[in-house]
């Protein structure tokens, strides 16, 4: 089968399609030929070996797909048509997935926009529902908002009953994010400015932060008494330090939310939280917008569009038509 191949550790680039041979699935793996997957930060991150998986080269990145089942296993039937998290192999024509990382998909929702799905609304799921608990009528400041993870976050807050504030570094990006569900959008430079003066000097509830970097004083102080920093990754490239002074003057919080690491403690958690996001499916509520679609020729392109903030909306990589 194709599949794109990182060769070496030196970023986007060193990704390579060649044929290698199909995966065996292991017992409770389910077999998925692989229509479209979605690029995520991860894979950036994996094509020089600074994410906290390292598997040896070569390897094929791909965190999640959608597709059909080719056999019957794991409660799924052959043609059966899913969206899965693999952490490693999507952008293969066949992957093989643990079942509990295999999700039924409405018919109304197109493969495409399922490769879009997975990864980013579970993990802000389990964000909003386990981590910050998030309540009705809180209001939350989201970085990033544009992206991948950011427009999930705009979007489940949005249904949640929360008032959503966009941070973004375009015009372009904030169109983006009210589509996703945002209220408020504002600019990346002098957010905390801006926050101050829609909340009326009190600050939000909750940080939605991807971002890191030099972002997060700003935003530990656009939190309100008991707010809580969402951590969930680092895109800005630095890995920044937190004054717990700031914490305990403002009865504040910083919370991580590492969901991959989660889901491997609770193996059962992914697919409960799936069937929760199942009516925003239908429904259409959950529609990820996709901002470019690339063959599997060109998986190296598509990386790279995120590895140099280029993409607006989803970037996915279509392996095969159905």
């Amino acid at each position: 089968m194709r599949a794109a191949v990182v060769t070496a550790l030196t970023g986007p680039d060193a990704v390579e399609v060649r044929h290698v041979p199909e995966p065996e699935p292991a017992p409770g793996q389910v077999l998925v030929d692989v229509h479209a997957a979605g690029v995520v930060f991860p894979d950036v991150l994996q094509t020089r070996g600074e994410y906290q998986l390292r598997p040896p080269l070569p390897f094929v990145p791909g965190w999640e797909v959608s597709g059909v089942v080719r056999a019957d296993a794991g409660g799924f039937r052959t043609g059966d048509r899913v969206a899965a998290l693999p952490t490693l192999g999507g952008f293969a024509e066949t992957v093989a997935v643990d079942a509990a990382m295999v999700f039924p998909l409405p018919d109304t929702v197109s493969l495409d926009a399922a490769a879009a799905v997975p990864l980013n609304h579970l993990t802000m799921h389990f964000a909003f529902s386990r981590r910050a608990r998030l309540q009705r009528g809180e209001t939350v400041l989201v970085h990033g908002a544009a992206g991948g993870l950011g427009g999930a976050a705009c979007r489940l807050a949005a249904v949640a009953g929360a008032r959503v504030v966009a941070v973004v570094s375009s015009p372009a990006r904030g169109a983006v994010a009210r589509a996703c569900g945002a209220h408020e959008v504002v600019p990346a430079d002098g957010f905390l400015e801006e926050v101050r003066r829609l909340t009326g000097g009190r600050g939000v509830d909750v940080v939605v932060d991807p971002v890191g970097g030099d972002r997060a004083p700003d935003s530990l102080r656009a939190l309100a008494p008991e707010g809580r920093l969402l951590v969930l990754g680092f895109t800005g490239g630095a890995i920044p330090t937190v004054g717990v002074d700031r914490l305990l003057l403002s009865n504040t919080t910083v919370v991580g939310a590492a969901s991959a690491e989660f889901w491997r403690a609770e193996p059962d958690l992914p697919r409960q939280h799936w069937s929760e996001l199942l009516p925003l499916l239908e429904s259409g509520v959950v529609d990820p917008p996709i901002g470019a679609v690339h063959p599997l020729e060109e998986t190296a392109r598509a990386i790279r569009e995120l590895d140099e903030r280029r993409a607006v909306g989803r970037v996915l990589v279509r392996v095969r038509e159905r």
